[in-house]
Protein backbone atom coordinates (compact mmCIF):
# COMPACT_ATOMS: atom_id res chain seq x y z
CA UNK A 1 0.00 0.00 0.00
CA UNK A 2 1.77 3.29 -1.21
CA UNK A 3 0.76 6.78 -0.06
CA UNK A 4 -0.36 9.06 -2.45
CA UNK A 5 -0.08 12.96 -2.04
CA UNK A 6 -3.03 13.92 -4.29
CA UNK A 7 -1.05 16.28 -6.29
CA UNK A 8 0.62 13.38 -7.40
CA UNK A 9 -2.22 11.63 -8.77
CA UNK A 10 -3.62 11.88 -12.70
CA UNK A 11 -6.83 13.39 -13.31
CA UNK A 12 -7.68 12.60 -16.65
CA UNK A 13 -7.75 9.20 -18.49
CA UNK A 14 -4.83 9.58 -20.97
CA UNK A 15 -2.66 10.63 -17.72
CA UNK A 16 -4.08 7.78 -15.84
CA UNK A 17 -2.70 4.91 -17.98
CA UNK A 18 0.54 6.82 -18.67
CA UNK A 19 0.39 6.41 -14.72
CA UNK A 20 1.54 3.91 -12.09
CA UNK A 21 -2.18 2.92 -12.54
CA UNK A 22 -1.87 1.18 -15.44
CA UNK A 23 -5.03 -0.70 -17.20
CA UNK A 24 -2.55 -3.73 -17.26
CA UNK A 25 -3.04 -3.23 -13.22
CA UNK A 26 -6.56 -2.13 -12.36
CA UNK A 27 -9.10 -3.43 -15.57
CA UNK A 28 -9.05 -6.84 -14.11
CA UNK A 29 -8.15 -5.97 -9.89
CA UNK A 30 -11.06 -6.39 -8.01
CA UNK A 31 -12.18 -5.38 -4.62
CA UNK A 32 -11.56 -8.68 -3.27
CA UNK A 33 -8.17 -8.77 -4.77
CA UNK A 34 -7.49 -5.57 -3.85
CA UNK A 35 -8.28 -6.94 0.23
CA UNK A 36 -6.71 -10.05 -0.53
CA UNK A 37 -3.07 -8.86 -1.59
CA UNK A 38 -3.02 -5.62 0.98
CA UNK A 39 -3.99 -8.33 3.54
CA UNK A 40 -1.05 -10.73 2.43
CA UNK A 41 1.17 -7.69 2.75
CA UNK A 42 -0.11 -7.01 6.29
CA UNK A 43 0.40 -10.46 7.03
CA UNK A 44 3.92 -10.82 5.75
CA UNK A 45 5.07 -8.09 7.96
CA UNK A 46 3.54 -8.60 11.10
CA UNK A 47 1.10 -5.23 11.00
CA UNK A 48 -1.40 -5.78 13.49
CA UNK A 49 -4.56 -6.24 11.52
CA UNK A 50 -7.59 -4.89 13.22
CA UNK A 51 -6.44 -2.59 15.87
CA UNK A 52 -8.49 -2.39 19.41
CA UNK A 53 -10.37 -5.48 18.44
CA UNK A 54 -10.00 -7.36 21.81
CA UNK A 55 -10.56 -10.64 22.14
CA UNK A 56 -10.38 -12.28 18.75
CA UNK A 57 -6.87 -12.63 17.83
CA UNK A 58 -7.57 -16.66 18.21
CA UNK A 59 -10.53 -16.97 17.11
CA UNK A 60 -12.51 -14.48 14.65
CA UNK A 61 -9.76 -12.62 13.60
CA UNK A 62 -8.00 -15.94 11.79
CA UNK A 63 -11.21 -17.00 10.40
CA UNK A 64 -12.05 -13.13 9.20
CA UNK A 65 -8.48 -12.98 7.38
CA UNK A 66 -9.02 -16.84 5.76
CA UNK A 67 -12.59 -15.30 4.50
CA UNK A 68 -10.66 -12.11 2.73
CA UNK A 69 -7.90 -14.38 1.35
CA UNK A 70 -10.55 -16.91 -0.20
CA UNK A 71 -12.16 -13.75 -1.66
CA UNK A 72 -15.55 -14.60 0.49
CA UNK A 73 -18.41 -12.92 1.07
CA UNK A 74 -18.85 -13.19 4.96
CA UNK A 75 -21.64 -12.39 7.61
CA UNK A 76 -20.60 -12.07 11.32
CA UNK A 77 -22.69 -14.06 13.62
CA UNK A 78 -23.29 -12.90 17.34
CA UNK A 79 -25.02 -11.52 20.36
CA UNK A 80 -25.49 -7.49 20.48
CA UNK A 81 -22.21 -5.57 21.73
CA UNK A 82 -19.52 -8.12 20.43
CA UNK A 83 -17.61 -5.34 18.18
CA UNK A 84 -19.20 -6.97 15.04
CA UNK A 85 -19.63 -3.33 13.52
CA UNK A 86 -16.02 -2.15 14.65
CA UNK A 87 -14.57 -5.34 13.32
CA UNK A 88 -15.94 -4.48 9.52
CA UNK A 89 -15.63 -1.10 9.48
CA UNK A 90 -11.64 -1.69 10.26
CA UNK A 91 -11.70 -3.89 6.91
CA UNK A 92 -11.56 -0.39 5.26
CA UNK A 93 -7.54 -0.46 6.23
CA UNK A 94 -6.73 -2.95 4.02
CA UNK A 95 -8.21 -1.29 1.21
CA UNK A 96 -5.28 1.36 -0.70
CA UNK A 97 -4.96 4.53 0.34
CA UNK A 98 -6.81 6.07 -3.06
CA UNK A 99 -9.02 4.22 -6.35
CA UNK A 100 -9.47 5.94 -9.52
CA UNK A 101 -12.97 6.43 -10.62
CA UNK A 102 -14.56 8.12 -13.46
CA UNK A 103 -15.98 11.41 -12.12
CA UNK A 104 -19.33 12.47 -12.20
CA UNK A 105 -20.30 8.73 -12.32
CA UNK A 106 -23.21 7.52 -9.79
CA UNK A 107 -21.89 4.11 -9.09
CA UNK A 108 -18.18 5.28 -9.33
CA UNK A 109 -16.99 3.12 -12.59
CA UNK A 110 -13.70 1.58 -12.45
CA UNK A 111 -12.45 3.95 -15.41
CA UNK A 112 -11.00 0.51 -17.41
CA UNK A 113 -14.27 -1.26 -16.40
CA UNK A 114 -17.50 0.85 -16.88
CA UNK A 115 -20.49 -1.05 -16.14
CA UNK A 116 -22.95 2.14 -16.24
CA UNK A 117 -23.90 3.29 -19.49
CA UNK A 118 -23.23 6.88 -18.05
CA UNK A 119 -19.65 6.10 -18.14
CA UNK A 120 -19.66 4.37 -21.36
CA UNK A 121 -21.19 7.65 -22.66
CA UNK A 122 -18.58 9.85 -20.61
CA UNK A 123 -15.55 7.77 -22.24
CA UNK A 124 -17.28 7.83 -25.92
CA UNK A 125 -17.51 11.72 -25.78
CA UNK A 126 -14.02 12.59 -24.05
CA UNK A 127 -11.50 9.96 -24.79
CA UNK A 128 -7.98 10.42 -23.14
CA UNK A 129 -9.64 14.16 -21.29
CA UNK A 130 -12.25 11.85 -19.46
CA UNK A 131 -11.64 12.91 -16.24
CA UNK A 132 -10.53 10.75 -13.11
CA UNK A 133 -11.48 11.57 -9.59
CA UNK A 134 -10.16 9.47 -6.42
CA UNK A 135 -11.87 7.43 -3.37
CA UNK A 136 -10.25 7.77 0.09
CA UNK A 137 -10.74 4.68 1.87
CA UNK A 138 -13.20 5.70 3.93
CA UNK A 139 -15.49 6.61 0.85
CA UNK A 140 -15.41 3.07 -0.09
CA UNK A 141 -17.53 2.00 2.76
CA UNK A 142 -21.35 1.81 3.20
CA UNK A 143 -23.25 0.47 5.96
CA UNK A 144 -26.65 0.24 6.06
CA UNK A 145 -28.82 -0.88 9.39
CA UNK A 146 -31.50 -3.50 8.21
CA UNK A 147 -35.16 -2.85 8.70
CA UNK A 148 -38.23 -4.35 7.51
CA UNK A 149 -39.25 -1.06 5.93
CA UNK A 150 -36.31 -1.09 3.19
CA UNK A 151 -37.11 -1.26 -0.09
CA UNK A 152 -36.06 -2.26 -3.47
CA UNK A 153 -35.81 1.48 -4.19
CA UNK A 154 -33.55 2.08 -1.56
CA UNK A 155 -31.01 -0.76 -1.73
CA UNK A 156 -30.73 -1.07 -5.39
CA UNK A 157 -32.48 1.53 -6.91
CA UNK A 158 -35.89 3.07 -8.46
CA UNK A 159 -36.54 4.02 -11.94
CA UNK A 160 -36.66 8.24 -11.93
CA UNK A 161 -39.84 9.68 -14.22
CA UNK A 162 -38.45 13.45 -13.73
CA UNK A 163 -34.79 11.94 -14.77
CA UNK A 164 -36.70 10.74 -17.91
CA UNK A 165 -38.38 13.80 -19.02
CA UNK A 166 -35.84 16.15 -18.48
CA UNK A 167 -33.76 14.17 -20.70
CA UNK A 168 -36.18 13.11 -22.80
CA UNK A 169 -35.88 9.45 -22.59
CA UNK A 170 -37.44 6.46 -22.44
CA UNK A 171 -38.40 5.56 -18.87
CA UNK A 172 -37.00 1.72 -19.19
CA UNK A 173 -33.80 3.24 -20.51
CA UNK A 174 -30.91 2.89 -18.17
CA UNK A 175 -30.23 6.41 -17.63
CA UNK A 176 -33.37 6.90 -15.94
CA UNK A 177 -32.31 4.81 -12.53
CA UNK A 178 -31.61 6.36 -9.69
CA UNK A 179 -29.76 4.18 -8.19
CA UNK A 180 -29.40 2.92 -4.54
CA UNK A 181 -26.93 2.09 -1.91
CA UNK A 182 -25.75 -0.61 -2.77
CA UNK A 183 -24.77 0.13 -6.68
CA UNK A 184 -23.32 3.59 -4.92
CA UNK A 185 -21.32 1.14 -2.77
CA UNK A 186 -20.01 0.03 -6.30
CA UNK A 187 -15.74 -0.44 -5.66
CA UNK A 188 -16.11 -0.48 -1.74
CA UNK A 189 -17.55 -2.84 0.84
CA UNK A 190 -21.16 -2.93 1.29
CA UNK A 191 -22.19 -3.69 4.86
CA UNK A 192 -25.85 -4.72 6.13
CA UNK A 193 -26.16 -5.06 9.76
CA UNK A 194 -28.91 -7.25 11.20
CA UNK A 195 -29.66 -9.31 7.90
CA UNK A 196 -32.39 -10.87 8.59
CA UNK A 197 -34.42 -7.82 9.12
CA UNK A 198 -34.38 -7.16 4.91
CA UNK A 199 -37.73 -8.36 3.88
CA UNK A 200 -37.60 -11.35 1.57
CA UNK A 201 -37.48 -9.64 -1.68
CA UNK A 202 -34.52 -7.43 -1.07
CA UNK A 203 -32.94 -10.48 0.04
CA UNK A 204 -33.83 -11.95 -3.12
CA UNK A 205 -32.21 -8.85 -4.81
CA UNK A 206 -29.41 -9.31 -3.13
CA UNK A 207 -28.88 -12.86 -4.02
CA UNK A 208 -29.73 -12.01 -7.45
CA UNK A 209 -26.64 -9.31 -7.21
CA UNK A 210 -23.87 -11.92 -5.93
CA UNK A 211 -24.87 -14.16 -8.29
CA UNK A 212 -25.63 -12.92 -11.54
CA UNK A 213 -25.09 -9.09 -11.49
CA UNK A 214 -28.38 -8.42 -12.18
CA UNK A 215 -31.59 -7.01 -11.05
CA UNK A 216 -34.73 -5.95 -12.22
CA UNK A 217 -35.93 -2.40 -11.11
CA UNK A 218 -40.02 -1.59 -11.56
CA UNK A 219 -39.87 -4.73 -14.19
CA UNK A 220 -37.24 -3.59 -16.32
CA UNK A 221 -33.78 -5.94 -16.02
CA UNK A 222 -30.83 -4.00 -15.26
CA UNK A 223 -27.30 -5.56 -16.06
CA UNK A 224 -25.11 -4.50 -12.93
CA UNK A 225 -21.76 -6.73 -12.43
CA UNK A 226 -20.89 -4.48 -9.88
CA UNK A 227 -17.63 -4.68 -7.96
CA UNK A 228 -18.51 -4.76 -4.69
CA UNK A 229 -17.22 -6.45 -1.31
CA UNK A 230 -20.57 -7.64 1.02
CA UNK A 231 -20.30 -8.21 4.84
CA UNK A 232 -23.40 -8.53 6.46
CA UNK A 233 -23.77 -8.90 10.66
CA UNK A 234 -26.60 -10.95 12.47
CA UNK A 235 -27.44 -12.61 15.99
CA UNK A 236 -27.66 -16.18 15.61
CA UNK A 237 -31.07 -16.70 17.12
CA UNK A 238 -32.37 -15.65 13.26
CA UNK A 239 -29.84 -16.37 10.87
CA UNK A 240 -31.54 -19.74 11.04
CA UNK A 241 -33.86 -21.92 8.76
CA UNK A 242 -36.58 -21.39 11.05
CA UNK A 243 -35.39 -17.33 11.26
CA UNK A 244 -35.78 -14.62 8.39
CA UNK A 245 -32.91 -15.14 5.79
CA UNK A 246 -33.90 -17.03 2.48
CA UNK A 247 -31.76 -20.31 1.51
CA UNK A 248 -30.02 -19.32 -1.60
CA UNK A 249 -28.82 -16.06 0.47
CA UNK A 250 -27.44 -17.89 2.72
CA UNK A 251 -25.95 -20.39 0.70
CA UNK A 252 -24.30 -17.70 -1.23
CA UNK A 253 -22.79 -16.20 1.77
CA UNK A 254 -18.74 -17.32 1.89
CA UNK A 255 -17.94 -17.77 5.40
CA UNK A 256 -19.76 -17.70 8.27
CA UNK A 257 -18.43 -16.56 11.45
CA UNK A 258 -19.21 -16.60 14.99
CA UNK A 259 -18.18 -13.56 17.43
CA UNK A 260 -18.52 -14.22 21.36
CA UNK A 261 -18.15 -11.89 24.93
CA UNK A 262 -14.70 -11.92 26.34
CA UNK A 263 -13.53 -15.21 27.68
CA UNK A 264 -11.61 -13.86 30.73
CA UNK A 265 -11.89 -11.12 33.03
CA UNK A 266 -8.85 -9.49 32.20
CA UNK A 267 -9.20 -9.68 28.76
CA UNK A 268 -13.10 -8.09 29.45
CA UNK A 269 -11.34 -5.37 31.87
CA UNK A 270 -8.76 -4.32 29.42
CA UNK A 271 -11.44 -3.45 26.49
CA UNK A 272 -13.48 -1.69 29.16
CA UNK A 273 -10.22 0.24 29.54
CA UNK A 274 -9.90 0.83 26.46
CA UNK A 275 -13.42 2.26 25.38
CA UNK A 276 -14.57 3.84 28.36
CA UNK A 277 -14.37 7.67 29.02
CA UNK A 278 -11.86 7.85 32.26
CA UNK A 279 -9.21 9.74 31.02
CA UNK A 280 -11.47 13.37 31.85
CA UNK A 281 -10.51 16.79 32.28
CA UNK A 282 -11.59 17.48 36.01
CA UNK A 283 -10.12 19.43 39.12
CA UNK A 284 -10.36 15.69 40.50
CA UNK A 285 -8.12 12.75 40.09
CA UNK A 286 -10.10 9.47 40.07
CA UNK A 287 -7.67 5.91 40.13
CA UNK A 288 -9.76 3.34 40.13
CA UNK A 289 -8.76 0.29 41.88
CA UNK A 290 -8.09 -2.89 40.19
CA UNK A 291 -10.65 -4.56 42.37
CA UNK A 292 -14.02 -2.43 41.46
CA UNK A 293 -12.97 -2.77 37.93
CA UNK A 294 -13.30 -6.59 38.73
CA UNK A 295 -16.71 -6.16 39.70
CA UNK A 296 -17.74 -4.03 37.29
CA UNK A 297 -16.95 -6.64 34.97
CA UNK A 298 -18.32 -9.50 36.66
CA UNK A 299 -21.65 -8.08 36.85
CA UNK A 300 -21.38 -8.69 32.86
CA UNK A 301 -20.01 -12.40 33.28
CA UNK A 302 -22.88 -13.28 35.90
CA UNK A 303 -25.49 -11.72 33.56
CA UNK A 304 -24.93 -13.49 30.79
CA UNK A 305 -25.12 -16.64 33.13
CA UNK A 306 -28.37 -15.36 34.80
CA UNK A 307 -31.48 -17.49 34.21
CA UNK A 308 -33.74 -14.22 34.97
CA UNK A 309 -32.04 -12.27 31.87
CA UNK A 310 -32.95 -13.59 28.04
CA UNK A 311 -29.85 -14.85 26.53
CA UNK A 312 -31.30 -14.40 22.92
CA UNK A 313 -30.69 -11.39 23.71
CA UNK A 314 -27.29 -11.53 25.14
CA UNK A 315 -25.68 -8.85 27.70
CA UNK A 316 -23.33 -6.33 25.81
CA UNK A 317 -20.12 -5.26 26.45
CA UNK A 318 -21.32 -2.07 26.65
CA UNK A 319 -22.84 -2.73 29.83
CA UNK A 320 -19.73 -3.01 31.70
CA UNK A 321 -18.33 0.13 29.42
CA UNK A 322 -21.56 2.40 30.81
CA UNK A 323 -21.53 1.32 33.98
CA UNK A 324 -17.66 1.86 34.63
CA UNK A 325 -18.24 5.64 33.29
CA UNK A 326 -21.27 6.37 35.97
CA UNK A 327 -18.76 5.08 38.62
CA UNK A 328 -16.64 7.08 37.75
CA UNK A 329 -18.81 10.23 37.87
CA UNK A 330 -20.40 9.26 40.87
CA UNK A 331 -16.81 9.28 42.41
CA UNK A 332 -16.40 12.35 40.94
CA UNK A 333 -19.54 14.19 42.37
CA UNK A 334 -18.79 13.07 45.62
CA UNK A 335 -14.93 14.22 45.53
CA UNK A 336 -15.99 17.50 44.37
CA UNK A 337 -18.86 18.32 47.03
CA UNK A 338 -16.56 17.18 49.84
CA UNK A 339 -13.67 19.11 47.95
CA UNK A 340 -11.03 16.46 47.60
CA UNK A 341 -8.94 16.35 44.74
CA UNK A 342 -8.61 12.62 44.61
CA UNK A 343 -11.29 10.57 44.04
CA UNK A 344 -11.71 6.38 44.18
CA UNK A 345 -14.56 4.36 43.37
CA UNK A 346 -16.59 2.29 46.23
CA UNK A 347 -18.62 -0.17 45.72
CA UNK A 348 -21.58 2.41 47.02
CA UNK A 349 -20.91 4.01 42.92
CA UNK A 350 -21.37 0.71 41.59
CA UNK A 351 -24.49 0.57 42.94
CA UNK A 352 -25.42 4.29 42.04
CA UNK A 353 -24.70 2.88 38.33
CA UNK A 354 -27.48 0.45 38.60
CA UNK A 355 -29.53 3.12 35.71
CA UNK A 356 -26.49 1.75 33.50
CA UNK A 357 -27.19 -1.76 34.35
CA UNK A 358 -31.20 -2.44 33.97
CA UNK A 359 -31.28 -0.48 31.11
CA UNK A 360 -29.20 -3.31 29.08
CA UNK A 361 -30.34 -6.33 30.18
CA UNK A 362 -33.38 -7.64 28.57
CA UNK A 363 -35.18 -9.74 31.47
CA UNK A 364 -37.17 -13.11 30.96
CA UNK A 365 -40.77 -13.54 33.04
CA UNK A 366 -39.12 -14.29 36.24
CA UNK A 367 -37.03 -11.34 35.97
CA UNK A 368 -39.84 -8.96 34.77
CA UNK A 369 -41.52 -10.26 38.15
CA UNK A 370 -38.56 -9.42 40.37
CA UNK A 371 -38.01 -5.90 38.61
CA UNK A 372 -35.04 -4.82 36.53
CA UNK A 373 -33.70 -2.65 39.50
CA UNK A 374 -34.15 -6.08 41.99
CA UNK A 375 -32.34 -8.29 39.38
CA UNK A 376 -29.33 -5.03 38.64
CA UNK A 377 -28.64 -5.20 43.01
CA UNK A 378 -28.97 -9.13 42.63
CA UNK A 379 -26.13 -8.78 40.08
CA UNK A 380 -24.05 -6.38 42.30
CA UNK A 381 -23.82 -8.26 45.39
CA UNK A 382 -23.17 -11.43 43.26
CA UNK A 383 -20.41 -9.60 41.70
CA UNK A 384 -18.65 -8.60 44.98
CA UNK A 385 -18.63 -11.70 46.43
CA UNK A 386 -16.98 -13.42 43.85
CA UNK A 387 -14.45 -10.92 43.45
CA UNK A 388 -14.16 -10.92 47.60
CA UNK A 389 -13.87 -14.41 47.70
CA UNK A 390 -11.20 -14.51 44.64
CA UNK A 391 -8.78 -11.47 47.06
CA UNK A 392 -9.24 -13.40 50.37
CA UNK A 393 -10.00 -16.76 50.23
CA UNK A 394 -9.01 -18.21 53.63
CA UNK A 395 -8.31 -14.73 54.70
CA UNK A 396 -9.50 -14.81 58.60
CA UNK A 397 -12.38 -12.00 59.33
CA UNK A 398 -13.69 -13.04 62.31
CA UNK A 399 -12.26 -10.09 64.27
CA UNK A 400 -14.57 -7.83 62.16
CA UNK A 401 -17.56 -9.77 62.32
CA UNK A 402 -17.19 -9.91 65.89
CA UNK A 403 -17.03 -6.43 66.33
CA UNK A 404 -20.65 -6.42 65.02
CA UNK A 405 -21.72 -9.27 66.76
CA UNK A 406 -20.96 -7.82 69.96
CA UNK A 407 -23.33 -5.13 69.14
CA UNK A 408 -21.39 -2.35 66.85
CA UNK A 409 -22.46 -0.71 63.99
CA UNK A 410 -21.52 1.95 61.73
CA UNK A 411 -23.37 3.68 58.78
CA UNK A 412 -21.09 4.46 55.49
CA UNK A 413 -23.08 8.04 54.42
CA UNK A 414 -22.03 8.58 50.85
CA UNK A 415 -21.41 12.62 51.07
CA UNK A 416 -19.02 12.05 54.08
CA UNK A 417 -15.51 13.12 53.15
CA UNK A 418 -12.76 10.10 52.67
CA UNK A 419 -11.23 11.49 55.65
CA UNK A 420 -14.12 11.53 57.99
CA UNK A 421 -15.13 8.31 56.77
CA UNK A 422 -11.24 6.53 57.54
CA UNK A 423 -12.02 7.89 61.11
CA UNK A 424 -15.17 5.75 61.12
CA UNK A 425 -13.55 2.86 59.70
CA UNK A 426 -10.96 2.74 62.44
CA UNK A 427 -13.32 1.65 65.07
CA UNK A 428 -13.88 -1.73 63.91
CA UNK A 429 -11.08 -3.36 65.00
CA UNK A 430 -8.85 -5.05 62.51
CA UNK A 431 -10.73 -4.25 59.91
CA UNK A 432 -7.87 -1.21 57.98
CA UNK A 433 -4.96 -3.60 58.53
CA UNK A 434 -7.31 -5.92 56.17
CA UNK A 435 -6.87 -3.82 53.00
CA UNK A 436 -3.45 -5.02 52.98
CA UNK A 437 -4.67 -7.59 51.01
CA UNK A 438 -6.07 -5.44 48.18
CA UNK A 439 -2.40 -3.60 47.89
CA UNK A 440 -3.96 -0.63 50.25
CA UNK A 441 -0.07 0.22 51.70
CA UNK A 442 0.22 2.90 55.19
CA UNK A 443 1.11 5.40 53.16
CA UNK A 444 -2.00 4.96 51.14
CA UNK A 445 -4.50 7.94 51.16
CA UNK A 446 -7.76 8.22 52.54
CA UNK A 447 -9.52 7.68 49.20
CA UNK A 448 -8.26 4.52 48.71
CA UNK A 449 -8.31 3.70 52.26
CA UNK A 450 -12.13 4.02 52.36
CA UNK A 451 -12.71 2.44 48.88
CA UNK A 452 -10.75 -0.82 50.09
CA UNK A 453 -12.51 -0.85 53.54
CA UNK A 454 -15.64 -0.28 52.43
CA UNK A 455 -15.28 -3.06 49.66
CA UNK A 456 -14.04 -5.86 52.74
CA UNK A 457 -17.55 -4.64 54.43
CA UNK A 458 -19.94 -5.28 51.27
CA UNK A 459 -17.89 -8.54 50.50
CA UNK A 460 -18.81 -10.03 54.34
CA UNK A 461 -22.16 -8.12 53.70
CA UNK A 462 -22.53 -10.58 50.34
CA UNK A 463 -21.35 -13.68 51.82
CA UNK A 464 -23.99 -12.73 54.48
CA UNK A 465 -21.40 -12.68 57.76
CA UNK A 466 -22.69 -9.18 58.10
CA UNK A 467 -26.07 -7.26 57.09
CA UNK A 468 -26.80 -3.90 55.97
CA UNK A 469 -29.58 -1.71 55.82
CA UNK A 470 -31.02 0.40 52.97
CA UNK A 471 -29.87 3.51 54.61
CA UNK A 472 -26.16 1.87 54.38
CA UNK A 473 -25.76 0.93 58.09
CA UNK A 474 -23.73 -2.06 58.70
CA UNK A 475 -24.61 -4.26 61.78
CA UNK A 476 -24.69 -7.64 62.35
CA UNK A 477 -26.32 -10.79 60.39
CA UNK A 478 -29.87 -10.51 62.10
CA UNK A 479 -29.24 -14.72 63.26
CA UNK A 480 -26.26 -13.52 65.19
CA UNK A 481 -28.01 -10.47 67.28
CA UNK A 482 -28.19 -11.78 70.77
CA UNK A 483 -32.09 -11.61 70.89
CA UNK A 484 -34.07 -8.24 72.43
CA UNK A 485 -30.54 -6.20 71.15
CA UNK A 486 -31.95 -5.86 67.36
CA UNK A 487 -33.20 -1.81 68.15
CA UNK A 488 -30.05 -1.08 69.50
CA UNK A 489 -27.94 -1.90 67.03
CA UNK A 490 -29.44 -0.89 63.84
CA UNK A 491 -29.61 3.64 64.97
CA UNK A 492 -31.09 5.70 63.25
CA UNK A 493 -29.68 8.02 60.23
CA UNK A 494 -29.33 10.59 63.44
CA UNK A 495 -27.90 8.98 66.22
CA UNK A 496 -25.41 7.31 64.40
CA UNK A 497 -24.33 10.80 63.21
CA UNK A 498 -24.44 11.35 66.97
CA UNK A 499 -21.87 8.62 67.45
CA UNK A 500 -19.47 9.33 65.19
CA UNK A 501 -18.76 12.90 66.46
Amino acid sequence: MTTHAHWDLPHTLGALRRSKFSEEKLAERTVKDELRENLMAKLASGESLFPGVLGYEDTVVPQVVNAILSKHNFILLGLRGQAKTRLIRLLTTLLDEAAPYLAGTEIRDNPYRPISRQARILIEEMGEETPIAWLTREQRYVEKLATPDVTIADMIGDVDPIKAARRGQDIADEMTIHYGLLPRANRGIFAINELPDLAGKIQVGLFNIMQEGDVQIKGYPVRLPLDVMMVFTANPEDYTARGKIITPLKDRIGSEIRTHYPAEIEQAMEITAQESWLKRTSPVEVKVPGYISEVVETIAFLARDDKKIDKRSGVSQRLPISVMENVVSNAERRALRAKETEAVPRVVDIIAALPSITGKIELEYEGELKGGESVARELVRGAVAKVFSNHFDGVNFNQVVQWFDIGGSVQLDESVSSEDMVKQLLGIQGLLEKTRGLGITHNAGDAARASAAEFILEGLCAHRRISRSEQRVFTAEERKRPSGEQEQVRPSRDRSRRDYQ
